[in-house]
């Protein structure tokens, strides 16, 4: 879009006019006339050819006193609003998919869906409400690997959350390697603003480090760690003579989970359904509260020396068409 920087100097339109109508016009001699027939063929101009020789300097001045008023207003060229994020917080995400997140445990709506489909509405929307905060993503199970490195784009984070798959780290669940990973990568994050959410349904059964030790870890670099665990505590399963209820979180080590977040000045919470997950992030939401949404900028660039340009270049057709010499003719 066009924006103009100086409206109040189209006042200055209609100044050249108004000078002509309060000023007397200048004086102008009238001499004695002298015949001399012998110049009658030596291309002097009649009349109306004067007339019309002056309607065309008087555009042409009118035109360049109008583009340099244009020049003075100082139109600029805005492009679209790219918005800058602040420096926020630095929240790394890391989420269990091993095999027994596949269990369909949780109620939405009547409907029983699997643990990573509500992790994946839930966290999403939490992801999305993060305006100003650099988000990575961390996925585990018999691995752990950065799906995204922290970043301000939400929506790519999101995306990839939504795009992950039961057994693309291998079934079983390594926690401490990815503790390890998220302290390797928020370590230099020193100011207080970075935190790791850990979410997971089970207990460690694979990996090289121990989760204990990988919390003592992130405790001496000054990261906190929040903890989840999911799923629910009954779930009806058909068996051989009928259905049965089972206990589908017998595997999930509370002591654990709750031994890191304490240990790293977090917070351990226990999601049993979709309701309870969302409180949860809630409650994160207000434990690490958002700094504000970042800064709107747009790129200007200055349009005045188009008008400015077009002017000078009239001025000069102007000058040439006053001073130009007449021609004669020979007879």
């Amino acid at each position: 879009m066009i924006h103009i920087v100086w409206p109040w100097i189209f006042l200055f339109l209609p100044l050249p006019f108004l000078v002509r109508r309060v000023l007397p016009r200048a004086m102008s001699f009238k001499g004695a006339a002298v015949y001399a027939p012998f110049v009658l063929n030596t291309g002097i101009r009649s009349g109306q050819d004067v007339q019309a020789a002056q309607r065309k300097k008087v555009f042409l001045a009118s035109l360049v006193w109008v583009l340099l008023v244009l020049a003075g207003v100082r139109p600029q060229w805005l492009g679209p609003p790219i918005e800058l994020p602040e420096s926020g917080r630095a929240l790394m995400l890391a989420v269990d998919i091993s095999g027994s997140m596949e269990v369909p445990d949780l109620d939405v709506s009547g409907n029983q869906v699997s643990r990573l489909d509500v992790v994946k509405e839930v966290a999403g929307d939490f992801i999305f409400r993060r305006s100003g905060d650099r988000l990575g993503l961390i996925l585990f199970g018999t691995n752990a690997y950065i799906q995204a490195p922290l970043t301000f784009d939400r929506q790519t984070v999101r995306t990839l959350l939504e795009e992950a798959e039961i057994g693309m780290a291998g079934k079983n669940t390594a926690i401490g390697d990815a503790l390890g990973l998220a302290v390797k990568r928020l370590r230099e994050r020193n100011d207080g603003k970075a935190a790791l959410i850990l979410l997971t349904d089970g207990a460690n059964t694979a990996g090289k480090v121990p989760p204990r030790q990988a919390a003592d870890l992130a405790a001496s670099t000054g990261l906190r760690i929040y903890t989840i665990g999911v799923g629910a505590d009954a779930f009806r399963v058909q068996g051989l003579f009928g259905k049965r209820t089972v206990n589908p979180s017998r595997d999930l080590d509370e002591d654990t989970l709750r031994y890191i977040a304490e240990k790293t000045g977090g917070v351990y919470f226990r999601a049993k359904n979709k309701e309870g997950l969302e409180e949860i992030y809630e409650k994160l939401d207000v434990l690490e509260p958002v700094e504000g949404d970042g800064r709107v900028v747009r790129s200007v660039s200055s349009l005045y020396f188009y008008p400015l340009g077009a002017a000078f270049l009239l001025s000069i057709i102007w000058g040439l068409f006053t001073v130009r010499p007449q021609r004669r003719k020979t007879a």
